[in-house]
């Protein structure tokens, strides 16, 4: 009996010094990052509409590490008709008064219904738009009429959320739309970049030319519990899907983050989840008397607090995030950073592209 115990005394003894092993192995395969030395990138850096007057001022601190501009953004009406806003031309003409030689129109599948409600990230936009020939063509001349219009060198395609139930249909239309629009840019001068998000398969058959921008967030936030944009292993692991594109290749940070209420029982409890920026971020941290928490994994920041009978946490970035991002794929083999975006951030001087 004695013998049978101990037997399985040491059985249980193995799982544990297995289970041990394992978990030691899973910790060194993750991937911890610290802002730290490496080799320099150009800085490009988008500048939304909606906070044009911060943003502007943003990029007047940054400026001198600015390579490029991305106006953001141009959109469709409800005929499904390319619309800028008044904004968005504003940002266009700032950016060349500041002198800044690379601006960039970026072009969204976004839309305004009959009623003036906005749609985001329309998929069926797409599908009407891109349904033959004659209508791609149509879109391609619309965006480098937009491009002259506003005195942009180049455009950018920001077409997203269109393969998120595996389209391949779509997903064809769209690489044959995205060749008929570099042949176009390349004719009339213009520069092309095209923003991609992590999950889309990148050895689909992307046409050589365009500069590629490949989304280095939302590995958590308004789809998913509590946790940072983009740690370590989420940045090795997008590095390497991206090698089958063919070219010039970029990586997309983001600043800020996002705010999670009553997220519990493994997301069968949940409130509300929005995105914040670092400077609210930062003054919720402050108005609770809390001293925000630096994630080994991410470098980003976070904390919890209890408010009106609610739970709360919130993970954002900071400069040292960002400065730990931009090292981490500039050491990949990365020589172009773009960062979602100027305007909430708290030090953008210190945000270094080398």
């Amino acid at each position: 009996m004695m013998k049978k115990y101990l037997g399985s005394l040491g059985l249980g003894l193995s799982l544990v010094l297995l289970s041990a092993c394992a978990g030691a192995q899973s910790a060194e395969g993750e991937v911890a990052l610290a802002p730290a030395g490496h080799p320099s990138v150009a800085l490009s850096l988008w500048l939304a509409s909606w906070d044009r007057e911060q943003g502007e001022a943003e990029y007047r601190q940054i400026k001198r590490q600015a390579d490029s501009l991305s106006c953001f953004m141009a959109y469709y009406d409800n005929k499904d008709k390319l619309f800028i806003p008044e904004e968005t031309r504003k940002i266009a003409a700032f950016a060349k008064k500041e002198g800044q030689k690379k601006r960039y129109l970026s072009i969204t599948n976004d839309w305004l219904d009959e009623k003036g409600k906005f749609i985001p990230k329309d998929k069926e936009l797409l599908t009407r738009i891109l349904k033959d020939d004659a209508s791609k063509a149509a879109v391609v001349a619309a965006m480098l009429s937009a491009a002259r219009e506003l005195d942009c060198t180049g455009l950018e395609l920001d077409y997203e959320a269109f393969f998120k139930d595996k389209d391949k249909e779509l997903l064809r239309e769209y690489l044959d739309f995205t060749y008929k629009l570099s042949a176009a840019c390349l004719k009339e001068n213009l520069a092309l970049r095209i923003v991609l998000e992590p999950g889309i398969p990148m050895d689909a058959g992307f046409c050589k030319g365009p500069e590629y921008v490949v989304m280095f967030y939302n590995l958590h936030g308004s789809h998913s519990g509590p946790g940072p944009k983009a740690d370590g292993a989420f940045i090795q692991k997008t590095l390497k899907k991206m090698e089958a594109l063919p070219g010039h290749k970029a990586a997309a940070l983001a600043t800020g983050g996002c705010l999670w209420e009553d997220y519990g029982l493994m997301g069968l409890k949940k409130g509300k989840t929005r995105f914040i920026d670092e400077t609210e971020a930062a003054e919720l941290a402050a108005s609770h008397g809390l001293t925000p928490q630096r994630d080994e994994k991410s470098y980003a920041l976070h904390f919890a607090y209890q408010a009106d009978g609610h739970d709360y946490e919130v993970w954002y970035a900071d400069s040292d995030t960002l400065n730990a991002w931009i090292g981490a794929v500039a050491r990949g083999g990365i020589e172009q950073v773009s960062l979602w975006r100027l305007g909430g951030n708290t030090d953008v001087r210190g945000i270094r592209s080398k």
